[in-house]
């Protein structure tokens, strides 16, 4: 019988894997949850913020925060827009043929809900169609990140927008609440922007339509539904049918171009003609536009802007993505 004061030796390589668990264990204690992440005291004032004004109960958002996850992809990924790029390869991404036959198809497949929405709510079915192309491939690319995550690193780890990030994670959490979602399921784009049209959750609950009226709005895999939502967005935003949308413009000689603050249009045909712009005739003197000038691949050109292309900035408020989409849309149909 051993003596049961002395220590019974542990083997070697029992030891080490003792020592390896206990390092584990003391580093899954240690790691900190994703509140702890978020910081206790910026969660709290992120609730007192907004729970009460989005109207969801600050114990859902706890908990769903609890399940959030820091990513750094998504911090990559936000430092390095497609809209970065020069106009003539940003055009390239969009102006593919496969993008414009797959457009073409999509289409005359969902030929009954566009012509729908376009008579519903007066924007152009080639319009709607290539706004779902840019966004995804015409639902080919929705997004695989967790939208919960996407909006939780932006708003609590991207200084730069985190009052829009934040605000945009309390949209999210308050319509989760509101479908009855669980919040760690949607899936989006790294800014969180979700289903075929890309919508933003603040977008989802404004514009977000039933288009087919089974009463639920699904923006992921119903197909009207985001057909119609795309066209409420533009409809909502001042969309002018059959209304031009630029017209290209010869700029005086020695013209320089400004960065406009946005893409409304406050400059008047009338003014443009007497700085020396050359605007097509059947534009009159009093038609309001701006100014865009973008960086082709045989050297500047120049646009004036109108109402439904300040629209289509209103969806993405980069002037290259609203040239994408009017191309696009005329490769598709657009008269």
């Amino acid at each position: 019988m051993k003596n049961p004061a002395m220590p019974i030796p542990i083997p070697m390589r029992l030891r080490h894997l003792m020592l390896v668990g206990l390092a584990a264990f003391a580093s899954v204690l240690t790691t900190p949850t994703p509140a702890q992440v978020v910081g206790r005291a910026e969660l709290e004032s992120f609730l007192r913020e907004h729970a009460h004004r989005k109207g969801f109960d600050a114990d859902l958002a706890r908990r769903a925060l609890g399940e959030a996850r820091v990513s750094q992809g998504i911090l990559d990924a936000i430092r390095r827009p497609a809209e970065a790029k020069p106009w003539h390869q940003y055009r390239q991404i969009f102006m593919q043929p496969e993008r414009i036959e797959a457009g073409r198809a999509f289409m005359q497949a969902e030929a009954r809900a566009l012509a729908q929405a376009e008579t519903r709510h007066g924007v152009a079915a080639p319009v709607i169609a290539a706004i779902i192309g840019v966004e995804t491939f015409y639902g080919r690319s929705t997004g695989k990140h967790r939208v919960l995550d996407a909006l939780a690193t932006l708003g609590f780890h991207h200084p730069p927008r985190a009052s829009f990030f934040q605000a945009e994670l309390a949209e999210f959490i308050a319509l989760c609440a509101q479908q009855g979602l669980d919040p760690t399921h949607p899936l989006g784009s790294y800014a969180g922007a979700m289903g075929l049209g890309q919508f933003m959750p603040s977008s989802y609950r404004a514009y977000a339509v039933d288009g087919d009226s089974d009463g639920t709005i699904d923006i992921w895999t119903n197909r009207t539904d985001a057909i119609h939502s795309v066209a409420n967005y533009l409809a909502r935003h001042g969309w002018e049918p059959e209304a031009p949308v630029v017209v290209a413009v010869e700029p005086p000689a020695g013209w320089q171009a400004q960065k406009p603050k946005d893409f409304k249009p406050a400059v008047s045909i009338g003014s443009l003609r007497k700085q020396g712009f050359v605007v097509p005739k059947q534009h009159g003197d009093d038609t309001m536009v701006s100014v865009i000038a973008l960086d082709g691949e045989a050297g500047q050109e120049v646009w004036l802007g109108f109402r439904n292309f300040y629209v289509i900035t209103r969806y993405n408020r980069s002037p290259l993505y609203a040239m994408a989409v009017l191309q696009l849309a005329e490769a598709l149909g657009l008269p």
